[in-house]
């Protein structure tokens, strides 16, 4: 038995009026996963604990297994564990975001927040950005440290867990009432911005009609984390396919194979062909039972409020990935399981993420099901099925690989 998760980052979402009231994935049309949900469990799953912050971080740990009130320290130091930064025991590491502030003729603290991904820069150009605010910010108790596109990471030492606020939480708003409270910070904060704002390549980007990336923005601090193999966890070798580190990072830390796909950039215009491709081949191999896709287009497309990219990334999924892995698994003779499922809502009325439960497909190659349903958050909800303690559903998923 070979065991395929296809996490859709931020799917779920509320009904939304200008698609008859139906959910984008309601709306999309899903082939693949249309011929699959009469022959599958239908159901939600709760995957953020209550009393916890609703972020994929602890979204994906539950969905994997593991439970986000034992295993969590953070999201930056998982995402650290990715680009193999260097963390002591006493190091916390922070996420910095390049994001686009509004540059009004006004004080830094009244600027607005505009965009959480600068256009979703690349990495390359965020890379030459993040080395200007280095030369005049790094020292020896901040280290910065490249991530991917807009997502990179700082590491302070000896330094202590402080609350700061999600970037994507406040698109839209001045920012003043979210600025951190420690001193340190906000003066690297307002020094990046003085630093990046005229810089000569967001003088380019704004020619291009493209947001400037004038400003680091902290979050998501944390502290070394230890997480239990997935072997051990599951009796499964896994790997992982994701193009955002936090994920690599999860897996990183869970002793997984990380899988890397040229072309994937956790975007709408991700390589999913690619991601599929890699997901066949590996459970085609006799080292990997257990193959962890994960797509972040539908995420930023809430984040971006767009529900328009948000049903066609829904679509890329179903038409580039589960349809063509299923398709090839099935051709082939080979018997799998395949949950389909987000880590969490990002409806885009909010523009953010929501605690609320998510609907999951389970599909079993050997135990084809009869059923009427189609896989979305109504049909989910009648199902009955409602599965409190999100990291329970991997064992329900995998039979603890029996």
């Amino acid at each position: 038995m070979k065991y395929a998760v296809i996490l859709c980052d931020g799917m779920a979402d509320e009904e939304i009026a200008e698609l008859g009231n139906k959910t984008a994935l309601e709306y999309a049309k899903t082939e693949a996963m249309d011929k699959l949900a009469p022959k599958s469990e239908i159901g939600l799953v709760h995957t953020v604990p209550e009393g916890m912050n609703p972020g994929s971080d602890t979204a994906n740990l539950a969905v994997m297994g593991y439970d986000p009130k034992k295993y969590y320290s953070g999201r930056s130091p998982l995402e650290a564990l990715s680009i193999k930064v260097p963390m002591e025991d006493t190091d916390i590491a922070v996420r910095c975001n390049i994001v686009t502030l509004s540059e009004n003729d006004c004080a830094f603290e009244d600027q607005i927040i505009i965009d959480h991904s600068s256009s979703e820069i690349s990495t390359e150009d965020c890379a030459v950005l993040l080395k200007a605010v280095m030369e005049e910010l790094q020292n020896e108790r901040f280290q910065f440290y490249v991530g991917t596109s807009y997502r990179h990471c700082l590491i302070e030492k000896n330094g202590k867990v402080l609350d700061f606020t999600p970037p994507h939480d406040i698109l839209t708003r001045v920012i003043k009432d979210y600025l951190p409270s420690d001193e340190a910070y906000l003066q690297m904060m307002k020094k990046s911005y003085e630093i990046l704002k005229n810089h000569p390549l967001n003088l380019e980007r704004k020619k291009a009609g493209l947001n400037p990336a004038n400003c680091c923005w902290f979050w998501g601090a944390g502290t070394k984390p230890m997480l239990s193999p997935f072997k051990e966890l599951t009796g499964l070798n896994g790997s992982m396919i994701s193009a955002v580190d936090l994920l690599k990072g999860i897996a990183v830390g869970a002793d997984m194979n990380v899988i890397e796909v040229e072309g994937a950039n956790g975007g709408l215009e991700t390589n999913y062909e690619g991601k599929c491709e890699a997901a066949y081949k590996a459970l085609k191999s006799d080292d990997c039972d257990f193959v962890y896709v994960h797509i972040e287009a539908p995420d930023e497309m809430g984040h971006q409020g767009s529900y328009e990219r948000k049903v066609k990334a829904i679509e890329n999924i179903d038409k580039k990935i589960i349809g063509p892995l299923a398709s090839k698994l099935e051709a082939d003779g080979t018997d799998f399981r395949m949950l389909i499922l987000p880590d969490h809502p990002t409806p885009v009325r909010l523009r953010t993420h929501t605690a609320d439960a998510v609907p999951y497909l389970l599909y079993d190659s050997t135990k084809p099901q009869s059923n009427d349903w189609l896989y979305n958050e109504k049909e989910a909800k009648k199902s009955g099925i409602d599965i409190l303690n999100g990291y329970t559903l991997m064992n329900r998923f995998t039979q603890k690989a029996q």
